[in-house]
């Protein structure tokens, strides 16, 4: 036998030992044989380099130090889930996908959400190539040297599965392990960590992955993600990923019915307190896939799944103080101060009051004595007040008059629960705002600057709105303090980078109020520059995709307002993209402008977004339901019954993929 065969063995025999440990919680041999045989490969590859291999076993102990992770786009957008709290907005949810879907047979797939950090796993001919942290969804961290430590995270997989895809799934921290952890830290007379699911986050941005291998991290897959998989439901896909290597949780179920649906969920708010991990709700998902890529997304979340989150826990504490936030567009938030409690494993100090109505409703005072939950179980809010506990003489909370940084009377829109300081160009936190908001990740992606940064650049005088960024010199920011020649370079150099940025994404940039991401694409596509959007009227904005009154009023607002208009006019000056690309607007045409088309099915030659991408690029405009201001469905595979008829009934013309993509030739 061959060095090269040998060394091929002994891994093959330790990948099916960890996955019978690991993943299926089956030990066939002891703790010792393991490590004896992962004693001999790494001898053998010490002596053998030539046969490296990234995903041997021998890697997962670590010893890679990663000083900055890498940004990585992600093939699949990570979307994240709308919440639920109650059976009715179960059933509401349900009857929205009915809605789409038609009279279809309809079963769901039930799955704990577990607590922890989600990440992302690319495999390439079945082996590990790629972990990438959710990030804000569109892009994350390179984590790869940190994740290969994780025991349940499979390097080589098993059986025949897709050259490329993803899965999904959440890093997490057992409890156990948890417990253990810490009490090692007491004993060498450190602090305590505080959570499971924050020290699972910090562990996998450790930059020493050999520290990452001596904690007791797991991954819990719940999805996969590909152009195509061979699969035919959500389940499924579960089992199949199992299969293949993945540790799979096994209390997924699948279920018939909104009350089976609750069923799941009355019986692991009881019982969740025996599991292993933390939990703080379940995740609901439409089981088909095709019928998941019938429903797609919204900007922010699947249509085809829910999270139901358990009631989260309270505590009481004293309310200390009521202090007031200005926001970048000016809004008001009232913050109560609070004695530290601990909350669902964290200290809680502040929670948001939302309005003054909202402190109207509860009629919350200083020195009360209040209940306090975490939002699920994230966000710290106040719920009520304990009267018995009020303290004699207590005086009714008055709701401020004027901004708390700049001392502007405070203005409140009919209709709206916030109040507002209209300085926007002079109130501090507004103009700081603005620009930690234009150099954010999503919008111009500056790097070598953060949100002290900006705040550090104006109260010195250098910036007063984020046109003045592309003004700095490495001599004006280098004598500031935490700044030094290398930080300054790197940041003069991430500012004259952003020129780049396409012109949706510096559209989102600017931060005209209630345009976000989806709204400033649908506007760049729609007028292709900055000057036909400065330029449009209420009645042509108001004809674009999904752009409403209001949305309308605020672009026509802030256009209006000249020192608007100079700031873009120096961005531009500056080199700043305000125009689609020449790439972009040879994809667009006039040819689909005014026709309004439902996708529905399973195509074959192209991907439903593509196809609707298409519809949009060349002037048409997408819908979810059919109605007599339909002008085609463009039907797949698969399509639902229901739609039909509904399309017959109305007289709408039902198109095939090839007769869509015919009506695009010239």
């Amino acid at each position: 036998m061959s060095v090269k065969e040998e060394i091929e063995i002994l891994r093959k025999e330790l990948r099916e030992h960890n996955y019978k440990y690991y993943v299926l919680a089956e030990p066939q041999i002891s703790d010792y044989e393991f490590d004896m045989k992962l004693k001999a490969l790494q001898e053998l590859e010490e002596a053998n380099p030539e046969f490296f291999d990234a995903n041997s076993p021998t890697q997962r102990v670590g010893g890679g130090v990663t000083k900055n992770f890498e940004t990585v786009a992600h093939a699949f957008r990570m979307y994240s889930l709308d919440n639920s709290y109650s059976k009715e907005e179960v059933l509401d949810w349900e009857k929205r996908i009915r809605k789409i879907l038609g009279d279809v047979p309809l079963t769901f797939t039930c799955e704990l959400k577990y607590d922890g950090a989600s990440i992302n796993l690319t495999y390439k001919s079945g082996e590990l190539h790629r972990a990438v942290t959710r990030g804000d969804g569109v892009q994350g961290d390179d984590v790869t040297t940190n994740i290969r430590t994780i025991r349940s995270v499979p390097l080589r997989l098993n059986g025949n599965c897709p050259d490329i895809f993803e899965a999904r799934g959440e890093i997490i921290l057992p409890l156990e392990g948890f417990k253990k952890m810490n009490e090692e830290r007491i004993e060498a007379g450190e602090d305590p960590y505080m959570n499971p699911r924050n020290t699972a986050a910090g562990s996998i941005k450790l930059q020493d992955s050999a520290l990452v291998a001596e904690r007791p991290l797991e991954c819990l897959v719940y999805g996969l993600a590909a152009v195509k998989l061979p699969l035919i439901s959500q389940y499924s896909m579960l089992e199949e990923a199992r299969k293949w290597g993945f540790k799979v949780p096994v209390e997924a179920r699948e279920c018939n019915s909104v009350d089976e649906v609750m069923d799941f969920i009355e019986l692991w708010d009881l019982k969740r307190h025996e599991l292993p991990y933390e939990t703080d709700g379940v995740v609901i998902k439409v089981n088909d896939l095709d019928q998941q890529e019938e429903l797609g997304y919204t900007a922010k979340a699947p249509r085809w799944a829910l999270a139901y989150k358990f009631q989260a826990e309270e505590a009481t504490t004293k309310l200390v103080e009521i202090t007031y936030q200005v926001g970048r567009t000016g809004a008001i938030t009232p913050v109560a101060n609070l004695e530290p409690v601990l909350l669902a494993g964290t200290t809680v100090k502040r929670a948001s009051l939302h309005n003054a109505d909202q402190i109207a409703k509860l009629d919350v005072r200083v020195g009360d004595t209040v209940f306090v939950e975490k939002g699920g179980e994230i966000i710290p809010k106040i719920t009520k007040v304990d009267l018995t506990q009020r303290p004699s003489g207590s005086q009714q909370t008055q709701y401020i008059t004027h901004c708390p940084e700049c001392h502007t009377p405070l203005i409140r829109n009919e209709g709206e629960a916030q109040h507002f300081c209209p300085n926007e160009m002079g109130c501090p936190p507004q103009i700081t705002g603005r620009i930690q908001h234009f150099i954010s990740r999503k919008a111009m992606d500056i790097e070598g600057m953060g949100s002290e940064t900006v705040v550090l650049l104006f109260n010195e005088g250098l910036i007063t709105n984020y046109a003045d960024l592309y003004s700095l010199t490495t001599a004006q920011i280098e004598p500031l303090e935490r700044m030094a020649e290398k930080s300054a370079e790197n940041l003069v150099q991430g500012v004259a980078a952003s020129k780049e940025i396409p012109f949706e994404r510096v559209l989102f940039a600017l931060g005209i109020r209630y345009v976000g991401e989806t709204v400033a694409k649908k506007l760049a596509r729609a007028y292709g520059n900055i000057d036909a959007l400065m330029n449009a009227s209420f009645e042509e904005l108001i004809q674009v995709d999904e752009i409403g009154d209001r949305i309308a009023q605020s672009v026509i607002q802030f256009f209006a307002d000249e020192r608007n208009r100079e700031i873009v006019e120096r961005l531009r000056s500056h080199g700043l993209q305000f125009s689609l690309s020449a790439d972009q607007l040879a994809n667009q045409t006039d040819t689909l402008k005014e026709k309004t088309f439902v996708v529905s099915g399973v195509f074959e030659s192209i991907s439903r977004n593509e196809l609707k991408k298409l519809i949009e690029d060349n002037g048409g405009k997408v819908s979810s339901s059919i109605s007599s201001k339909t002008s085609y469905v463009v039907a797949g595979a698969n399509m639902g019954p229901s739609k039909k008829v509904k399309a017959d009934d109305l007289g709408v013309p039902i198109i095939t993929e090839s007769e869509f993509l015919a009506m695009l030739k010239p």
